[in-house]
Order: C-alpha cells, then structure tokens, then sequence
C-alpha cells in the first residue's frame, strides 16, 4: 500500500511539475568585440550577475568575434539584449528586429565618445594632413565594418571628405577591433589606427604603460553614446525588468566601481531616434562616393544625388521633429 502511494504521489508530481514550477527565462546578452572577449567578460561580468539577481533571469554573455557575429545572434534570436555602437546597431535595428531602449552615460560627463586616429608617440607624423599626404607609404590599422568610431565615422571625417580610400590608398590596411589597433599602434606594428576614446580610456587604466606610448593626431565629432538594443519581441515582463535595473544601476559605491572599470557613469534611457545621425552619415558616405565614381554616366550620377538628397531631407525632417 505504501508503495502504492508513493508511486502515485511521484505520478502526480511528474504531471503537476512543469505546470507548478516556474521556468527561469534565459537572457542572452551579446557584446561587440571592441576587444577580446576575457576582457569584456571580466569588465561586464560583475554587472551580469548583479542583474540576474536583481530581475530573476538567467543572464548569460555572448561574445562573437566581430560585430556581425552579434548582429545575426540577435537576428536568429540567439541574442535578446546587446550592448552595441550605433552603427552596428543601426544594422540590429534595420535587419535584426532590435530595437534601442538606453544608452550609456560616460564616465567624463560627456554627451558621447570620440573616433581618434592614433599614432606612436615617436612617430613624425603631427596630423591629419600628415597622415594623409604620406598615407602610400603607411600601415593603417582600421576598425571593424560596422564600427561607428573605428570605421564609419573615420571613414567619412577624415577620408571621405578629402577623396581618400582607407582601404586601397595606404601601403596596408588591416581591420581589428579597437584594442588590437591601439595595441598594434603602441607596438609600432602599425602606423597609425582608428579607435574609440572610450577604448583609449580603458587601456589607460589597464595598461597604462602602453597608454603612454599613444599620441593623438585627430579627433572626430562628438558620437552618441553607446545604445542598449534588445529585439522588440522580448516579452514585456523581461524588457520591464531589464530596463529598470539598468536605469537604476549605478547608485551605490560598489556598483560606480564596476561602471568606472567599464569607463561608464551609468544607463539613460533613449530610443531608435538616437541612430538618425548615423543614417545622416551613412548617406552623406554614399553621395560622397557617387560625386566621385567616374564609371557613372551624368544622369545615372544625378539621379542618385537626387534620390540621397531626397532621403537626407527627410531625415532632416525627422531630427528636426525630435528636438
């Protein structure tokens, strides 16, 4: 009899189970790799466990080994959260149903962060324009495709705008993301590198022996703060939970700590209008080139300025509307 009862009480705990207990959600949080992922581990890591705690989840890091990597996660709902630039972004948004929730606050109080272009501090060369007279006979260390500071930005402030090619014009053009250029710069395996402020700044603290071997010969506008992305399907409990710890992250010493060793003040919240400066610029990118393809005929070329203009207006609309 007793083994009778026994048997139907597992019977019913096998069948009430997974209605009685609660599944924990899982998180998957993606990073680009701004530097090697045992550095962004051991930066992001103390912040991912005090947010599993805090909201509930199971939060697990995902790296990749660029940019696009963490893109096509988040694409394929292998990723539900990532910290990203505004270009990459921008592609989670436009091909990867992200959407931008928050970004971050710097460590320095400034509205955003910088593109630089990096030399050896023994290096001759001063300047941009140094840079870009003797670029056929240097190294550039440029960032990843869907970097906004080692690539995007560079890519259309210091290039674009005076009819260089990053990619064909210098004796050698390697792509890394911003550690592994500022590194290569400081180990003079490469002439000059295009890196983020904030990736400087990290390396200042790291590795601060290496930090003073860099010399800075360009500086680009002021960029938007890095955004916070999850898909727009993450269920409204989780996206809830997820906002609220990281607006609120930040309060006490321990956890500034662990913001400073990330260079960031804390999480803001924002949206999909932050990125209209980088279509802005993705397009000014576009008529650049097209002003300067000589394989266009005349009207080819003119109705492709039309069409990018056409499309610059209409952002301009948009931005204005923001303020």
């Amino acid at each position: 009899m007793k083994r009778r009862h026994l048997s139907l009480a597992a019977l019913a705990l096998g069948l009430l189970g997974p209605c009685a207990v609660a599944q924990t959600q899982t998180l998957n949080f993606g990073f680009i790799s701004t530097e090697s992922s045992q550095n962004l581990k051991s930066a992001w890591q103390p912040l991912l466990e005090d947010m599993q705690k805090a909201t509930g989840l199971k939060v697990n890091a995902f790296f990749a080994p660029d940019y696009a990597g963490v893109i096509e996660a988040m694409r394929f709902n292998k990723v539900q959260v990532a910290w990203m630039g505004n270009k990459s972004a921008l592609e989670a948004v436009d091909r990867a149903g992200g959407e931008v929730f928050a970004k971050v606050t710097q460590a320095d109080g400034a509205g955003g962060y910088w593109s630089l272009m990096l030399v050896h501090k023994d290096s001759p060369l001063k300047s941009l324009d140094d840079v870009l007279k003797r670029r056929a006979e240097l190294s550039l260390g440029f960032g990843d495709p869907n970097s906004t500071s080692g690539s995007l930005v560079p890519g259309y402030y210091a290039f674009a705008q005076n009819q260089v090619d990053p990619v064909k014009d210098f004796k050698r053009t390697v792509r890394a993301n911003h550690e592994t250029n500022i590194l290569a710069v400081a180990s003079k395996q490469v002439d000059v590198a295009t890196v983020a402020s904030d990736g400087v700044d990290r390396m200042k603290i790291k590795q601060p022996e290496r930090h003073a071997l860099l010399r800075e010969v360009w500086r680009s506008p002021l960029i938007a703060s890095d955004p916070m992305v999850w898909r727009k399907d993450l269920d409204a409990a989780a996206r809830q939970k997820v906002r609220d710890f990281l607006l609120g992250y930040g309060r006490d010493a321990r956890e500034k700590e662990i913001l400073k060793t990330l260079t960031f003040a804390g999480f803001v919240a924002s949206d999909n209008q932050q990125l209209l400066p980088i279509r802005q610029l993705e397009l000014a990118r576009d008529r650049a080139k097209a002003e300067s393809d000589t394989t266009l005929s005349a009207d080819e070329k003119r109705r492709r300025l039309q069409d990018i203009d056409a499309r610059l207006a209409e952002l301009q609309k948009l931005l204005a509307s923001a303020k």
